[in-house]
């Protein structure tokens, strides 16, 4: 099977779109156990690096709108498991880095994810999950 035509697409759009919201639904009840939501345990993924990030940076990499993103940013900040500081090069523009408190919190929370992952992974099943690793697995092939 390949996704050259429609209707492959679409399926594929479809399950990943479902998917991606069933997992995510799975991890929001994991993580709530380590007192972090999705969005801030992508950021503090993304933060863990131990560099300083743009909020551009953060907003692609928690998946969030820049809307969205300052308040994030204010709750990781009042949680203290970020700072920020202006950017020595541009002081127009703000880094964040995270905190020593922020690394416990994403180790904590890696640890539940590695611990859950299973039952995330089949609480989140699709009947459609089987199709989905069909239609990737095709896709990669049309692709080597």
């Amino acid at each position: 099977m390949t996704l050259s035509d429609g209707s492959d697409a679409e399926r594929l759009a479809l399950v990943l779109s479902q998917t991606e919201a069933r997992v995510t639904r799975e991890l929001d009840r994991a993580l709530a156990q380590e007192g972090c939501t999705v969005e801030q345990w992508r950021a503090l993924a993304l933060l863990a690096d131990g560099g300083s990030h743009s909020m551009r940076e953060i907003a692609g990499f928690a998946l969030v709108s820049a809307s969205s993103l300052t308040r994030l940013v204010d709750r990781l900040v009042a949680d203290n498991l970020a700072y920020r500081l202006p950017d020595p090069g541009d002081r127009r523009r703000i880094l964040v880095h995270i905190t020593d408190r922020g690394r416990d919190v994403h180790r904590r929370a890696c640890k539940r994810i590695a611990r859950d992952g299973d039952a995330i992974v089949s609480a989140a099943d699709l009947p459609g999950l089987a199709l989905l690793t069909e239609l990737v697995a095709g896709s990669a092939k049309t692709q080597s």
